[in-house]
């Protein structure tokens, strides 16, 4: 069994307690306008291109067996119709000006990338995180792996926004130490405009982790213009929960906008930027609420 991986950050800090590894699988059904990792939106493979990084060196023209790439007058030409995102160009390209998304791994492959900092999981009470894109797009590929990371002892956190079957969940829950649980919007209207889709199963799916005991790390977007309004009722939302650990409001920035571009997608990145003081005082208020 394999996964597309778009990403994996070794000594990660913000994706739950301690010092962590985090996979990010390809595939997510939400398309939030926000999305700081576009390039995990698609289940397929994709070529990333950054014309700025671009040498000119010919090399992906060599390497290219559908002819996606061409050098003329010293310019780099990319018709991204003809790619079939192999990955051949990104391995000889001297700039660093492609980036292929989706390589596949098998969950031995990326134990063994894990394993290399058991010494700083347990040190640190960290462990690893997989995120995405949506991670449980790939649940089966998942549940595999939470699974053997348990067997070697392994701290395990799912970053989910909660767009799954109930039935995903509950396979997943046994093998799962802290589900890292978006909530973008509590009214429905909002979330539809903010990522596409209905919230009524994330708010279900989350209702049913609390009950059955799951720890729970709520995450919150706050993106002024679009779920700012929404503070008062995701707290009041959450203080219906038993089993909610910590609350952590994400703050936004929109420095991927330029990923939109390099796989040939609309930045959709909304250009207003929250104020470090009221993310702050936010995010007191959050902590106050589980004290």
């Amino acid at each position: 069994m394999k996964a597309k991986i778009i990403d994996i950050k070794r000594f990660a800090v913000h994706d739950g307690d301690g010092i962590r590894t985090t996979i990010f699988l390809k595939g997510c059904p939400l398309k939030c306008v926000w999305c700081h990792n576009p390039e995990g939106i698609e289940n397929k493979p994709q070529l990333a291109y950054y014309q700025n990084k671009c040498l000119g060196c010919g090399e992906c023209v060599n390497a290219c067996p559908q002819s996606a790439h061409q050098i003329i007058d010293g310019v780099h030409f990319f018709n991204r119709e003809k790619c079939l995102a192999c990955g051949r160009c990104e391995n000889v390209c001297l700039g660093k000006a492609l980036k292929f998304y989706g390589k596949e791994y098998t969950v031995d492959e990326l134990l063994e990338i894990v394993l290399k900092d058991v010494e700083f999981y347990n040190s640190s009470g960290g462990g690893v995180t997989l995120s995405g894109g949506e991670c449980l797009v790939q649940w089966e590929f998942c549940l595999e792996l939470l699974k053997k990371l348990k067997e070697k002892g392994i701290n395990t956190a799912v970053d989910t926004c909660g767009y799954v079957s109930k039935e995903v969940l509950e396979k997943v829950m046994p093998y799962t130490d802290v589900f890292l649980y978006d909530v973008k919007a509590i009214d429905e209207d909002v979330h539809i405009k903010c990522t596409g889709k209905s919230n009524e199963i994330i708010l279900e799916n989350l209702k049913f982790l609390d009950e059955n005991g799951a720890k729970i790390e709520i995450r919150y977007p706050f993106v002024p213009n679009y779920n700012d309004d929404q503070v008062d009722k995701i707290y009041n939302f959450i203080k219906g929960l038993k089993n909610v650990q910590k609350v952590k409001v994400l703050t936004y920035h929109n420095f991927a906008g330029s990923k939109y571009e390099s796989i040939g997608l609309k930045n959709t990145m909304p250009k207003v930027i929250p104020s470090e003081e009221r993310i702050n005082k936010i995010q007191t208020r959050f902590d106050f609420l589980l004290k």
